[in-house]
């Protein structure tokens, strides 16, 4: 069987959609009235892409794709953490803040990963993600191949609220008071439960085009007609 051709576009697209969530994640946003980190309106790109993964290219297809972005985003982490640690050159960014140390602080305040927060994240992505696969293919037999927004919704529905319990009680649990913390989680799993809503009719789309263009649904090859 030919190789997937879209897969590798679609891993790009996956990996690099986590690893700028968790840049843009330091800045916090208010919409509607709740405080989100900027992440909010990329990271569920990733959940929307892992349905798309699973449902065409099946299970062992997408959790290599989830393990391909946790390998790029420890990558780019490492980066970050080397590059805040090499001496600044005496001249760097002179003409915006009065000197490298104040520029290494910026950097660091952007930039810079606590190592309860990494942690809280790596897990919570790693277990949402694979729980967000795991379920969508079992509601795939569950309803042998029909709803797919079943399918999508469903799993995200778990992936999505297990994920953010993980990352928001790791990262949080004792620094908030605990009905903060449960707003918080509430109000993120609201948001990006209702992103995926949102976004089912291109989700369909987006997977009926490339079950045509691959031959492929689920990992299997979709029988053709014979004349």
């Amino acid at each position: 069987m030919p190789a997937p051709r879209f897969y590798p576009a679609l891993v790009a697209a996956f990996a690099t959609s986590l690893v700028v969530s968790n840049i843009i994640a330091v800045k916090l946003v208010s919409v509607l009235g709740m405080t989100l980190p900027a992440a909010v309106f990329l990271f569920p790109v990733t959940y929307i892409l892992g349905d798309v993964l699973t449902e065409v290219y099946g299970l062992r297809r997408a959790q290599q794709a989830i393990w391909i972005g946790f390998a790029c985003n420890l990558l780019a982490v490492a980066a970050i953490w080397i590059g805040g640690r090499l001496p600044a050159a005496a001249f760097w960014d002179a003409g915006s803040y009065p000197g490298p140390a104040e520029a290494s602080k910026a950097y660091l305040a952007i930039l810079g990963f606590a190592p309860r927060l990494l942690v809280a994240s790596f897990v919570a992505y790693l277990v949402g993600e694979f729980l967000n696969a795991w379920v969508l293919v079992r509601l795939k037999a569950a309803t042998k191949g029909r709803y797919l927004w079943v399918r999508t919704i469903g799993s995200t529905l778990l992936g999505q609220g297990v994920d953010s319990v993980i990352f928001l009680t790791g990262a949080f649990a004792g620094i908030l008071s605990l009905p903060t913390l449960l707003g918080t989680i509430g109000s993120q799993w609201l948001f990006k439960t209702s992103y995926e809503i949102l976004a089912t009719p291109l989700t369909y789309g987006v997977v009926r085009g490339l079950k045509r263009a691959e031959g492929l649904d689920g990992g299997e090859a979709i029988p053709r007609p014979t004349s």
